[in-house]
């Protein structure tokens, strides 16, 4: 079974970046593009506004693997910098805050701008075209 497991790594690695950076990106859509419809939305141009323009569009460079590393490393920033200003003064425990999601989300563009996009990426496509044409 582990074996097998850990022939998908790769695989399991780009699955990880799609549904995380999708999810993200609907943060995004909610607070920029008003869809889906939200009970409150952000003034254009407020902290939470601007934060999710950069969910709209970090989240839709590493949804498509583009440059995967830089932009999970900033939204793995944008997301303690959430957490801490906007959750962590309500509470210690991320579970009465509300700051569980961004604490995740964090770590796991944290980890993506470790490991990268993963073989399902622009950038494994650009480097595979690279490595063929020198």
């Amino acid at each position: 079974m582990l074996p097998a497991i850990h022939a998908l790594h790769p695989h399991l690695l780009s699955l990880l970046r799609i549904v995380a950076s999708l999810v993200l990106f609907s943060y995004g859509t909610q607070k920029v593009l008003y869809f889906p419809a939200a009970q409150t939305v952000p003034p254009v141009g407020s902290l939470s506004w601007i934060a999710g323009l950069l969910e709209l569009t970090l989240g839709f460079l590493v949804l498509i693997g583009f440059q995967t590393r830089i932009a999970a490393f900033v939204l793995s920033g944008l997301m303690a910098f959430a957490y801490f200003l906007r959750h962590a003064p309500q509470s210690f425990y991320p579970a009465q805050n509300g700051g569980t999601a961004a604490i995740l989300f964090c770590f796991i563009f944290l980890f993506l701008a470790s490991a990268g996009g993963g073989p399902l990426s622009v950038d494994a496509l650009t480097k595979r075209k690279q490595e063929v044409a020198a």
